[in-house]
């Protein structure tokens, strides 16, 4: 099958992109790596009067850090991200997330702000962004905003971007003391989108106790989302707790059906996948207190 007919706009700056964004509204679709877009256009699942191209925007490939952030452009491709040492080292969590992204090739080509405009619920930079509590940067025509990673997301393939929006960068906090990531999916093959993902980020504090904790998961339900971890603050950092915390979230959740699993089985997995991720960040913040 092939697309549907369409106008293919390729602007050679941002400015241009805005204004082919304000002309055509909802009716474009905007194209960077174009990994899951192009496969959608071909199946008909949508059906664009225009097809944006924004892979002439160069400065949207820029990568900037500061003391608190590291800012990566919406189209900064997910193998050229995984080269960069000042992102790999201050952003670890995504270190440990990019090989699980997709295979070799689709990295070489996939974007890191196109996984994040696409939203599926199973993808894992939109859920390594939501976990470190990180932001989406959006530019219009009025000019610019940063919603909140877990504000972004409204379900499945839906964001909080207008219209007339183009996501310009990715906002990831930088690696903090004391704290400790870690990372694990379930799929059918590596690099196939995940049955569930869960990834953490816990701080530890020199008393042994869990003084903050972000657990992420994707592929539970229709976005990614971060469990209510709040009543485990200052309880032992050991494998117990972290048990004890999968356990509970296990049962919080509302896990979507489809052919992959049913809600019982991503719930086992939220339960087994959540207690190592969970115990592993815990070592990972022990070991980086101790290193400090």
């Amino acid at each position: 099958m092939k697309p549907v007919a369409f106008e293919y706009c390729r602007p050679d700056t941002v400015d241009e992109a805005m204004e082919l964004l304000a002309e055509f509204g909802g009716d474009a679709n905007v194209i960077s790596g174009g990994l899951s877009l192009g496969a959608m256009l071909n199946m008909r699942l949508v059906r664009p009067t225009a097809l944006i191209d924004i892979n002439r925007l160069h400065e949207l490939a820029d990568i900037k850090i500061d003391d608190a952030t590291a800012m990566t452009g919406a189209l900064v491709r997910q193998a050229a991200a995984l080269k960069l040492p000042g992102v790999m080292s201050g952003v670890p969590l995504l270190a440990k997330v990019l090989p699980w992204v997709g295979h070799y090739q689709t990295r070489s080509r996939g974007t890191l702000g196109g996984s994040a405009a696409h939203a599926d619920p199973s993808a894992e930079i939109p859920l390594t962004l939501v976990t470190l509590g990180g932001a989406v940067r959006l530019r219009s025509p009025g000019g610019s905003r940063d919603v909140p990673a877990q504000d972004f997301f409204h379900g499945l393939l839906t964001t909080d971007r207008r219209a007339d929006e183009l996501i310009t960068d990715l906002i990831w906090p930088l690696r903090r003391d004391k704290t400790g990531y870690a990372f694990e999916e379930i799929a059918q093959r590596h690099g196939d989108f995940a049955i569930v993902a869960v990834a953490a980020e816990a701080t530890v504090g020199n008393d042994g106790n869990i003084a903050d904790l972000s657990f992420g998961l994707g592929g539970v339900e229709d976005r990614p989302l971060v469990a209510d971890t709040a009543s485990y603050i200052g309880k032992p950092a050991t494998m117990a707790t972290a048990e004890e915390i999968a356990a509970t979230v296990a049962e919080a959740v509302d896990p979507m059906v489809d052919l992959q699993a049913n809600a019982d089985y991503r719930r086992q997995l939220v339960r087994v996948l959540g207690a190592r991720v969970v115990s592993s960040a815990f070592a990972d913040a022990t070991h980086s207190r101790e290193a400090a």
